[in-house]
């Protein structure tokens, strides 16, 4: 099912979730330069969004020492780069990829890179991809906290090319969306009805987490405001940002219930959230399904993306979905060999975190295969 009128419906707001250990229902955002829907494309049941072209000066609400108004030049095609930019196309030019910068919440514009001819991450934590076309500009993932959303908005506003902004989010967690304040009121939200829900249901629990981890985390999600998107879909959508497309799609339950991916097709780079990662062993909450996990990259697999650029980790080649399938198979494989064994779910994640560890020693997150078998360990009944 696609962006249709029906899947468009609002689902209950943000209001419902909020509460102590939540975050404010933000008014009801006004659709600026809302996107025109298209003829349904036959057989695959999509739906073409394509901006108008128009231009429009966007005033960015901010706090603090951060203030000011920025114009959206699109009139006059403007790309405005900073120092860090050009150092990032150069970097480009020669075929070099940045390391992943060290796990800390605060996103940096130094992590700026240019992957392809589109596409640009900011590499940190997690990794936050744009999207730039000739009349739209799409930005996956927001950062935790409206500061970091704030460093993702003057870093696209140096890069956009045209008046349209587009912002998206791969799933719920807290790190991925609860920087979207910081965005300006006519940003266009888009998100999938599933992935809704379950920030709904989810996020304040999340949050609450997140902020007795570190005073800096507590003082990020001090006063976390979320508004409602401005378009819901199930299934898949395309937007046509100009010159080029971005498909948006779920495959099913993987990391969380509502994992979205991004396809860039003009550039064959695949943004796919938590679904695909670089050397790190997973993070499975309560939501993940281990099986749905690797269902979900075997149906990814066919597209064969030149370049991935993962929510978390060092950016890589397509070579990196079968590394990820192959990693989580083996996980799996062995905590089922020990279940059979007769060993329990605490002895074999205890065996388990020794010998994955020995064997890639290079992955990061080995703390975290002890509760990953526990949900093998649930699956298998």
């Amino acid at each position: 099912m696609t962006a249709t009128a029906k899947s468009k419906k609002k689902p209950q707001g943000p209001a419902k979730a909020a509460g102590a250990l939540g975050y404010k229902a933000h008014p009801q955002t006004r659709r600026v330069g809302h996107p025109q829907s298209q003829k349904a494309i036959p057989d695959r049941g999509q739906r073409v969004y394509k901006v108008r072209n128009e231009v429009r000066a966007m005033r960015i609400p901010r706090k603090g020492k951060i203030g000011g108004w920025a114009a959206v030049l699109a009139a006059a095609g403007l790309v405005l780069l900073s120092a860090g930019a050009q150092t990032a196309q150069a970097q480009a030019g020669q075929g070099q990829m940045p390391q992943a910068l060290p796990e800390q919440p605060l996103i940096s514009e130094k992590g700026l890179t240019r992957v392809s001819e589109h596409v640009y991450a900011i590499v940190g934590w997690p990794n936050i991809g744009i999207v730039v076309g000739d009349r739209a500009t799409l930005v996956i993932d927001t950062g935790l906290g409206e500061r970091n959303g704030a460093t993702i908005l003057r870093v696209e506003q140096k890069l956009a090319r045209g008046p349209i902004l587009y912002l998206t989010t791969t799933h719920y967690h807290s790190e991925h969306v609860t920087g979207e304040q910081a965005f300006p009121a006519n940003t266009i939200l888009i998100r999938p009805v599933v992935q809704q829900e379950e920030l709904n249901q989810r996020l304040p629990g999340h949050m609450a987490r997140f902020r007795v981890m570190s005073q800096q985390n507590k003082e990020l999600l001090a006063d976390v405001r979320m508004r409602t998107p401005d378009i819901l879909f199930n299934g898949e959508m395309k937007l046509d940002l100009g010159g080029v497309t971005a498909r948006l799609f779920l495959l099913g339950p993987a990391h969380t219930q509502g994992d979205m991916l991004i396809f860039v097709e003009e550039d064959s780079v695949l943004l796919p959230g938590d679904i695909v990662e670089s050397k790190l062993f997973p993070i499975m909450p309560e939501e993940s399904t281990m099986k749905g996990w690797i269902a979900v990259l075997d149906k990814l697999e066919p597209l064969k993306p030149k370049l991935i650029v993962p929510d978390h980790g060092e950016l890589g080649d397509g070579l990196l979905i079968g590394k990820e399938r192959a990693m989580l198979a083996e996980l799996q494989g062995r905590a089922l060999e020990l279940k059979r064994g007769g060993k329990s779910a605490e002895e074999a994640g205890k065996l388990l975190t020794d010998e994955l560890h020995a064997k890639h020693p290079d992955y990061g997150q080995a703390e975290r295969i002890a509760a990953d078998v526990k949900l093998v360990y649930g699956e298998d009944r």
